[in-house]
């Protein structure tokens, strides 16, 4: 879509027109004008909804983008998106102050006093469409209410407050599939006036691409991947501290899965497919290792300290999911790491003195969350980016400075409702299944040698009896030979007479 200022422009100026989605222009009007027109048209062949909101401001409000010196208009009120996987890049031209009609506009680099654009303010909104709906119609509707300064404060949360020292360009995190609209208020807190930038929208991701579009965002093997690893969550959250070799496995498989991904992906350029395989065969590999462990060596205290610190990761992460993230003391990745860290050890140390409590509160709380992060990848849930801005911060270092705000909304709250009771009635479950139960089973690798000598010494044990496992293979294996092999004639016998 082009706006233009004139419709008898053959060329489109710079000044004059604007080319794409979510644009504006500035028009300043001459002491003599009382009307203004302006003129949409667009190449395509096919109808192209729009909407188009004229905007009038005195001459003591600011003017968005009247400092312009990076982008193509002199007086530029657009704001300039970006995204990739992990972020969101919004930018923007400084403003101006003010200035009345056929007057010439302030010099926006002499000084930085308070007759300065320096005193002037930027507010920072964002603005979270409904969950899992890419209609125009939704998306035209609700851009309406992020236009003018008092409905972007009614509507929109405001997420940080620029100073005119400050870079004009703000990072958030992307949230593929969930519409977002971000605007900027410029105030001047000198004549306590304000005016507002043109809105600009993203999804964070193509509703043109064949593969993992808008429509549909997880990939195939995502699907699969994180579909499998419900099931065995599932599994986990009711059965893991009966089946505790198979809990063990379970663990070890997010413990080397998770720095496995990040190691690869840091450091490759795989495919993405790919590197999910190469997660998954990599995390069996480390689920085995800490089952071998568990059954050569027997080491408690090794094993559930690996629980602990994967409840102590869950529970880091979800306290970072708060608005706590968002300070600007932990958008150093010392602080963060730091901190997060300190966390997730805090876990295993505070419940040292039960261990079965902690091993079942593990088996709960993370099983119960494989199965929201197995949501995640069918449709959109602001629940799984619990973790997954975590991984974003590990695998990106330009992510530390980005906001991680979500929405939370309607299906937010059925699957945080899902979460909550898989894990309640999983750990309660558990708990009184396990009542008068051996805390933890026993060394397996002496539960084995114990009946291995057992069987040696004892002749009346019926297991004595009992071919070694190598004869019972042979043996097997030798019916199965004579079987395919063709019966030969006996040929002519003479009876043997005693």
């Amino acid at each position: 879509m082009t706006l233009l200022a004139s419709p008898q422009l053959q060329t489109l100026l710079p000044n004059t027109s604007g080319t794409g989605t979510d644009k504006g222009l500035v028009f300043i009007l001459r002491p003599e004008q009382s009307m203004c027109s302006w003129h949409l048209e667009t190449a395509d062949t096919e109808p192209v909804q729009n909407i188009a909101i004229p905007l009038s401001y005195s001459e003591k409000d600011p003017v968005p983008g009247g400092c312009n010196l990076e982008f193509d208009l002199d007086i530029d009120p657009n704001i300039y998106l970006e995204y990739n996987i992990f972020e969101t890049i919004i930018k923007f031209a400084p403003a101006n102050l003010g200035y009345a009609r056929g007057a010439d506009p302030p010099l926006c680099d002499v000084g930085t006093g308070l007759d300065s654009r320096w005193r002037l303010q930027y507010d920072v909104y964002q603005y979270f469409l409904p969950e899992n709906d890419l209609t125009e119609q939704v998306l035209l509707n609700h851009l309406q209410r992020m236009t003018e300064v008092l409905q972007v404060k009614a509507n929109g949360v405001k997420v940080v407050t620029l100073t005119a020292n400050d870079q004009t360009s703000v990072y958030f995190s992307s949230l593929r599939g969930q519409g977002v609209i971000y605007n900027v208020i410029v105030r001047d807190p000198l004549l306590n006036t304000s005016a507002a930038y043109v809105p600009a929208h993203t999804y964070a991701c193509s509703f043109k691409a064949t593969e993992s579009n808008c429509s549909s965002l997880g990939r195939v093997s995502t699907k699969v991947f994180f579909t499998l690893f419900a099931l065995l969550g599932i599994f986990i959250c009711f059965f893991g501290h009966r089946f505790w070799k198979t809990e063990l496995f379970f663990i070890g498989f997010i413990f080397m899965g998770f720095f496995f991904y990040i190691l690869i992906t840091r450091l490759t350029l795989i495919n993405y497919d790919v590197r999910l395989i190469l997660t998954a065969l990599t995390g069996s590999v480390g689920g085995i290792f800490l089952v071998a462990i568990w059954w050569r060596f027997g080491v408690l205290m090794l094993c559930i300290l690996c629980v602990g610190l994967v409840l102590g990761f869950l529970t880091s992460s979800v306290m970072f999911f708060t608005p706590l993230e968002n300070l600007k003391i932990f958008h150093d990745d010392v602080v963060f790491w730091m901190t997060f860290s300190c966390i997730a050890i805090l876990i295993p140390v505070v419940f040292m003195g039960c261990l079965r409590i902690l091993n079942i509160l593990t088996c709960g709380i993370t099983g119960s969350y494989s199965v929201v992060l197995a949501v995640g990848s069918y449709l959109y849930t602001s629940l799984s980016y619990i973790t997954l801005n975590i991984l974003k911060r590990a695998l990106n270092k330009e992510f530390r400075g980005a906001f991680t705000n979500v929405p939370f909304q309607t299906t937010d709250f059925i699957i945080l409702a899902v979460w909550v009771m898989l894990a309640v009635t999983g750990i309660t479950f558990q708990i009184r299944r396990e009542r008068g139960q051996p805390f933890f089973p026993p060394h397996p690798y002496k539960v084995w040698k114990r009946e291995r000598e057992r069987r040696i010494t004892n002749i009346l044990d019926p297991s004595y009896h009992i071919p070694p496992l190598r004869d019972r293979i042979c043996g097997r294996l030798a019916q199965i030979k004579e079987f395919f092999q063709q019966e030969q004639s006996a040929g002519e016998r003479t009876p043997l007479l005693l």
